[in-house]
């Protein structure tokens, strides 16, 4: 098998080529097109602004079939504080669900990967990450909030002052006990939440992440909404195969 790791293939041309049971992990497909193609199963995980099958942009009936099965997905993008204070004691419960699922497994198994995702442990470790980013460096104006635990994504450059520790196996107890602090640090910033608040943009500087620049409040807010969400349905996909192992 022929891997490419960190590659520039934009503009490349993939003519009459088998791409059975091939896997592509973190690429950027803007404006990608496939035509000519065949495939019985054809898997796609990923965020899609517009995902165009055969003329038909199948986006709004994607949209509609989770929202379906998951009926909170419609609550994703709350366009008012009160929005905020609406989905995250879902995402709260749905969490503590699979946190006792994930119990019942031994360690070992909370450290293993499946098909290459992250661990259950490394999932929660991100999630530390993502609220120390998005909610307490980029709104809360925290310089550099990180926790040694903190994992960040697996594509994302070095950054000075951003810890990265890939190899750490911490316990699932010290894990969780640094992520009911952020939990706590979420709840009680969206029970303060004003429109006016949710409205503004906030200005993040020195090194870390997000890196320094103008965001608005709702775009930082939603990457944690986002990031919660998607990373729990991860989490129980996965947790799925580790338990019939």
């Amino acid at each position: 098998m022929v891997e490419f790791r960190n590659e520039d293939l934009s503009g490349s041309v993939f003519d009459d080529v088998n791409l059975s049971g091939a896997l592509l992990h973190n690429v950027l497909l803007t404006d990608a097109t496939i035509r000519g193609a065949w495939a019985e199963r054809l898997r796609l995980d990923g965020g899609f602004g517009q995902l165009v099958v055969n003329g038909v942009d199948v986006m709004p009936l994607l949209n509609a079939e989770l929202a379906r099965q998951h009926p909170e997905y419609a609550l994703l993008e709350p366009d008012d504080s009160d929005g905020y204070r609406e989905i995250w004691p879902v995402l709260e419960a749905q969490w503590a669900t699979t946190v006792a699922r994930a119990s019942s497994l031994s360690e070992e198994l909370l450290h293993e990967r499946v098909d290459g995702e992250w661990s259950f442990i490394e999932t929660l470790r991100h999630m530390l990450f993502v609220t120390d980013a998005w909610l307490r460096r980029a709104v809360l104006g925290e310089p550099s909030p990180y926790d040694r635990l903190d994992l960040r994504h697996d594509e994302m450059p070095s950054l000075e002052g951003v810890p990265h520790d890939p190899d750490a196996r911490p316990s699932l107890a010290e894990v969780l006990r640094l992520r009911e602090e952020r939990v706590t640090i979420v709840r009680d910033f969206f029970a303060g939440l004003t429109d006016e608040q949710l409205a503004g943009e906030t200005t993040v500087t020195g090194p870390g992440y997000p890196e320094a620049g103008t965001y608005t409040v709702q775009r930082c807010l939603r990457a944690v909404i986002d990031e919660e969400w998607w990373h729990h349905r991860f989490a129980e996909r996965d947790l799925t195969q580790l338990e019939r192992r």
